[in-house]
């Protein structure tokens, strides 16, 4: 049996192949239903992932991607994916159902994603019980990617970074103003990418005061927003995962600890999480 797992997040998605104990890898870009078209996501797999795997036999395919758990973008990643893998049985499956697999397998738990965007859930060993809704960079995504760069750049245009870190972020991005800034959020596509595209940035300036309490802030304002709304946060672990939270991970623990709740699993991505899950069955 051939199996081929994806965990699709905005930015980035992370493929793996299995058969007969062996495992191959690849990533592509991220594969949205909010931000892609279906013709524009078949492409981005048939790119990525070469004309072999329609020839060749997949048994299985299970996607886990962002915007999928809304009916009409489940199903039209599910007739996305049988146009390339036409023999194969496809399931689909939100990124966070993924991500709670993946963190929890079959244990309660509580599950996170902090990447571009983020999102979370109460896990009961088998389905997600609860969900505190992931409304996107626009109105929510406390504690992702985008927004802790949507903060630093409106200290930049607002002009309230010391100068220090102002001259910082001079030296790092030399030809950004404000009509740049304004034209990728504004009028380009995926502008939730390019916000958290400034995450490096924060990154690589640990210790600044401002940075620390970008990050402090946005991690803050996920836990309020989220983690205090379920029963579990305080009996369970909380599981993260995601490139901001393994980043960052030193914040995410003394914020834990802060608040007396168990610190999990913190994973850069769900892929082996989701490996381990499958290879089991």
């Amino acid at each position: 049996m051939s199996i081929l797992i994806a965990d699709s997040g905005s930015t980035k998605t992370q493929w793996c192949w299995l058969q007969n104990g062996k495992k191959k890898k690849w990533q592509t870009s991220g594969l949205s239903p909010y931000f892609l078209s279906q013709q524009e996501m078949q492409g981005v797999v048939l790119k990525g992932l070469g004309r072999k795997f329609i020839t060749e036999a997949v048994s299985q395919v299970f996607f886990y991607g962002t915007g999928c758990a809304g009916e009409e973008n489940n199903k039209q990643m599910v007739r996305m994916l049988k146009q390339v893998f036409k023999k194969a049985r496809i399931v689909v499956k939100s990124d966070l159902f993924g991500a709670a697999i993946a963190l929890c397998g079959n244990e309660k738990g509580v599950a996170c994603i902090l990447g571009t965007g983020s999102n979370s859930c109460f896990f009961n060993g088998k389905k997600i019980v609860s969900n505190s809704p992931g409304l996107g960079y626009v109105l929510g995504d406390e504690g992702s990617g985008a927004s802790m760069g949507k903060k630093l750049l409106q200290y930049f245009l607002y002009n309230t970074m010391d100068a220090d870190l102002y001259d910082r972020f001079k030296s790092a991005y030399p030809n950004l103003d404000a009509a740049a800034i304004l034209d990728a959020v504004y009028r380009k596509p995926l502008p939730n990418r390019y916000l958290a595209s400034f995450t490096p940035f924060l990154a690589d300036n640990r210790g600044h005061f401002m940075v620390e309490n970008i990050i402090e802030d946005a991690f803050a304002e996920f836990f309020f927003q989220h983690l205090f709304k379920y029963r579990g946060t305080w009996t369970s672990p909380v599981h993260f995962t995601g490139s901001i939270a393994y980043v960052f991970r030193d914040v995410l623990k003394e914020l834990c600890h802060s608040y007396e709740i168990k610190p999990g699993k913190i994973l850069k991505d769900p892929m082996e999480g989701l490996i381990g899950f499958h290879s089991k069955k």
